[in-house]
């Protein structure tokens, strides 16, 4: 019907054409473009038409189907929300997941951590062995490693110049120190402690005094040349320092003659890396 509409409309605009002057040929031209025209438009009609019929069924069949779950008991509202909910719950699980993966990782890497630390920390107290053989304590102090030499037979009451064997004490620690590649790049803190009998007047004046003077003459030993006319340890005086602390820091009771004793030392603390910062006393 549109077509044959069409093609009359088509002729009358032809014979209009005609009279002003345009050749038959033209004309049929003309024709044919606009009958392809007109085919296009009721071929694309047809497959409009098509679609809208398969939506149209489409809906039928979601509605019918919708009527038999709900005729079956399903609570189709309830249903759409606990689907919605389960995404929901998906996502927060997958996130849970997520997180407890990074912590996993996290831990391994940390324990991988304190493995290397632990396996340090054998073998410095390895090497240290020697020194435990000559009788001195290695322990673990204040999260440090700590060598303590015996105050009473470094020193006399209250003297500051090393015993003779006070002397064979520094001189066999800085031994160990001098020939192991490793211990000798660490850096030593030279620690004096005394016990907390004041110090009565004296070029020391006080505990602390007696305690600095007393560290500071160990570390001049220890970093003297081995060929020096009085000895030396022949350790790298840039990786040792000094320090005091009087009677602030009792390793026992200072009610007993014992415990007095006991204060009375000097300690090379082996001061830890960055790595080291860790809590070494977990690692015993």
């Amino acid at each position: 019907m549109v077509s044959k509409l069409v093609t009359g409309m088509v002729s009358v605009l032809l014979v209009g054409l005609a009279s002003c002057g345009y050749s038959e040929d033209e004309w049929q031209a003309q024709l044919a473009k606009y009958e392809q025209l007109s085919q296009q438009h009721d071929q694309e009609k047809q497959a409009h038409a098509a679609t809208r019929a398969e939506l149209e069924e489409q809906r039928g069949r979601v509605a019918d189907l919708t009527d038999q779950l709900e005729e079956m008991g399903f609570d189709l509202k309830k249903l759409r929300g606990d689907l919605a909910s389960a995404g929901t719950e998906k996502e927060q699980m997958e996130a849970s997941m997520a997180a407890l993966r990074r912590a996993i990782d996290e831990y391994k890497q940390r324990a991988a951590v304190l493995e290397r630390i632990k396996q340090r920390f054998e073998l410095l107290r390895q090497k240290l062995q020697k020194l435990t053989n000559l009788g001195l304590k290695v322990s673990i102090r204040n999260n440090r490693m700590v060598i303590s030499l015996p105050g009473d037979v470094l020193f006399a009451s209250g003297k500051t110049s090393l015993r003779d064997a006070g002397i064979q004490v520094v001189a066999a620690v800085a031994d160990v120190i001098r020939n192991d590649q490793q211990l000798k790049k660490r850096y030593f803190q030279i620690a004096g402690h005394t016990d907390n009998k004041p110090l009565k007047g004296g070029t020391y004046k006080d505990n602390w005094g007696l305690s600095v003077m007393r560290a500071r003459e160990v570390l001049v030993y220890m970093v003297r040349a081995t060929d020096h006319k009085d000895g030396g340890g022949g350790l790298d005086a840039a990786r040792l320092h000094a320090a005091g602390y009087g009677e602030t820091d009792p390793v026992a009771n200072n009610d007993s003659d014992e415990g007095r004793q006991g204060n009375r030392r000097v300690e090379l603390v082996l001061m830890p890396d960055v790595e080291e910062m860790l809590d070494l006393k977990s690692l015993i």
